[in-house]
């Protein structure tokens, strides 16, 4: 069965939530200078779920595997 990207951006990723956060990693990246199929990934210090921000000293570039190992803590 084929995706329905469609669909998905209506009931999920096109909410206003979403896309908050969607433009808050994209700042980030940009904060960094990541350009587009840079392999790194953002990684906040301090999470932003737990009142962190995208400020500079927050961040750091860092590779998939060691952004996602770190999880949501």
């Amino acid at each position: 069965m084929a995706r329905d990207y469609k669909k998905e951006y209506r009931t999920y990723h096109g909410k206003p939530s979403q896309r908050r956060k969607r433009s808050t990693r994209n700042k980030a990246r940009r904060v960094l200078k990541l350009k587009p199929g840079n392999p790194k990934e953002v990684d906040h210090r301090k999470p932003l779920s737990k009142g962190g921000t995208n400020a500079r000293k927050n961040l750091r570039a860092v590779s998939r595997k060691t952004n996602r190992k770190k999880g949501a803590r």
